[in-house]
């Protein structure tokens, strides 16, 4: 099924697509798979808690 789903997007691609522009593909799907299996699982974090990494990491600079 996989390989199924890969072939469907790789042909969506213009003709004239770069190596690079199916690997960015490749690349964004499976982010977007894992972020959806994420919110499936409940790994996720408040808002809260996004606004306190990003305070602690723009801050140490």
């Amino acid at each position: 099924m996989l390989k199924d789903d890969v072939k469907q997007m790789i042909d969506k691609l213009p003709e004239n697509c770069s190596i690079e522009d199916i690997q960015y593909t490749l690349y964004v799907r499976s982010k977007i798979e894992k972020g959806q299996k994420d919110v499936v699982e409940g790994n996720l974090l408040s808002h809260d808690e996004v606004k306190a990494r990003m305070d602690k990491w723009l801050n140490k600079q």
